[in-house]
């Protein structure tokens, strides 16, 4: 049912219908400058397939032959031949033409407008054009400069009937306005619309010139919608202007209005529906702007919460890897310590059977071996889990640890330069400042070739934030430039500073390498007082 319900509405003769009662209802308000039969004409050739025009212009055709010759029998054939049926011949034409070249009935930006109203300063022309050869042709005359002015005056009514007409259209076939949109429309024009038409009639009244100069106030409205409800606003204004236009030409008694107010709104229509379309046009861009800048928050809140997963499981990991370092730290510390620690005990017990058969000399070596096995133990317990750090905390392990054996032992000038307190910081932070430390030492004395190595180290707030900055730098040969990215040492660094969610920048140059790294600590703030250390 609903399918042939639409079938019936799109159909020809009801189509031709529909346009036949407009064309009847227009037809009466033709005036000189007010040609609106002319823009139903346009506009419902423009609407409409092409398959569905003879319908409309059979029927228009019909009913101009059927006015002609009710008015004057003898020269209505005449008058109908010459006067009504070229018009619609050449719109439809002209027409068929610019729709193979393009032209469709969309008001929605400003190149559309331009060729739309393009196409019909081209069509109205060629309408005048050929109007004025055949009324000269049945005079048999030269155009004569009344003749012209009459022209003149059909090409602006014609042009003002377009201008009207084929906007609503377009408006109530393809661009509906919402409830919304109307609701301000209406409200609009009870504020602005129908004060400026009492304006415009109570000034018409008195001696010119406020006459025209209502005339050409009462079209500020119209630049109005263009700017608040785009190229739908301007063309609902356009049409109540003209109509209270043609109104105070009533009610005051002008029989021949001036042509200057029409001439004007024609100007000033034109641009007013460029003006619409363009606001239309900029309202959507803002509109695909600000849903493109929600969606853009959106994926930036998932990369963040991503990233802040990220840096949890980083951070697990991390947590993980200390636990098992300190697990087999203890393992070893009490197993392989304590075996090794047995075994010199025995061979101690054992020296003097072994001086008695002659093989003093072994115990000897194995309790060197034992003591080489010792001190190795000790690096990789360092290594594993510096017991320092537990035992003297992140400052004194950093100014007088293993990291200070390490350098002066490869002859290398340690100098500190450290000031906070480390209780601001979660443990994680602190072992990972001390593992990064180390890890630029072990560099250093490595492939570095460098006599002086700095560390300066900051902790402090901010807006209840725990910082850490860390500042490490040597004066050796810096990095080879083969090495991709610092190679896998600074690789390991930079890992264990994202996965804390901090910042990690590397500085090279032929005199050294320059490390500056800032952690977060998440721990709340400690007691009032301090531990600072500031060393040189």
């Amino acid at each position: 049912m609903r399918i042939q319900t639409t079938r019936l509405l799109t159909s020809g003769p009801f189509l031709g219908a529909c346009y036949l009662l407009a064309w009847l209802a227009l037809w009466p308000t033709e005036q000189p400058y007010w040609m609106l039969p002319f823009g139903l004409r346009f506009g419902a050739l423009l609407l409409t397939p092409t398959r569905q025009w003879p319908w409309l212009l059979g029927l228009e055709l019909g009913a101009s032959a059927a006015l002609e010759i009710h008015r004057d029998a003898a020269m209505g054939w005449l008058g109908f031949l010459l006067g009504d049926l070229p018009d619609p011949l050449i719109v439809a034409t002209g027409l068929w033409l610019l729709r193979k070249a393009n032209l469709h009935p969309s008001l929605r930006v400003p190149e559309d407008v331009t060729r739309l109203l393009l196409s019909a300063v081209l069509i109205v022309t060629a309408t005048t054009a050929i109007d004025a050869a055949l009324l000269a042709l049945m005079h048999q005359t030269t155009p004569s400069s009344p003749m012209v002015e009459a022209l003149g005056l059909d090409l602006l009514s014609n042009y003002l009937g377009v201008l009207l007409i084929v906007p609503v259209m377009i408006m109530l076939a393809r661009a509906r306005p919402s409830r919304r949109m109307l609701a301000h429309l209406i409200m609009d024009g009870l504020l602005v619309m129908l004060p400026s038409m009492a304006i415009l009639l109570m000034l018409s009244e008195h001696a010119a010139p406020q006459p025209q100069f209502a005339r050409v106030l009462s079209l500020a409205p119209v630049m109005f919608f263009a700017f608040r409800h785009g190229w739908r606003g301007a063309s609902l204004a356009m049409v109540t202007t003209s109509m209270g236009m043609s109104l105070v030409d009533y009610v005051v008694g002008q029989s021949m209005p001036s042509a200057s107010g029409y001439l004007f709104l024609a100007v000033a229509g034109t641009g007013a529906l460029m003006l619409g379309s363009a606001t239309d046009a900029l309202r959507r861009s803002s509109e695909r702007v600000a849903e493109q800048n929600v969606y853009l928050a959106a994926v930036n809140r998932r990369l963040d919460q991503l990233a802040r997963q990220l840096r949890d499981a980083a951070r697990g990991n991390l947590q993980a890897e200390e636990s098992q370092r300190r697990y087999m730290a203890a393992e070893l510390h009490d197993e392989l310590g304590q075996n090794i620690t047995a075994i010199q005990t025995h061979i101690k017990l054992a020296q003097g059977r072994l001086k008695a058969v002659g093989m003093e000399d072994v115990g000897h070596s194995v309790n060197t071996i034992l003591g080489h096995m010792r001190r190795a133990l000790h690096r990789l317990l360092d290594d594993l889990r510096p017991a320092v750090l537990d035992e003297f905390g992140l400052l004194r392990a950093l100014e007088e640890g293993p990291i200070r054996d390490l350098l002066d032992t490869a002859g290398i000038a340690y100098m500190t330069d450290m000031y906070g307190d480390p209780r601001l910081l979660d443990d994680d932070t602190r072992t990972a400042i001390y593992r990064l430390v180390q890890e630029s030492a072990t560099n250093t004395v490595k492939h570095a070739q460098a006599s002086h190595f700095r560390l300066r180290l900051r902790i402090g707030e901010r807006h209840g934030t725990p910082l850490a900055l860390l500042d490490i730098r040597d004066d050796g040969i810096g990095l080879p430039g083969t090495v991709p990215r610092g190679g896998r040492g600074l690789q390991g660094m930079r890992d264990r500073v994202t996965s804390l969610g901090g910042l990690f920048r590397l500085r090279q140059s032929p005199s050294g390498v320059h490390l500056r790294i800032l952690l977060r600590g998440n721990n709340a703030p400690p007691p009032k007082s301090t531990l600072s250390a500031r060393t040189a």
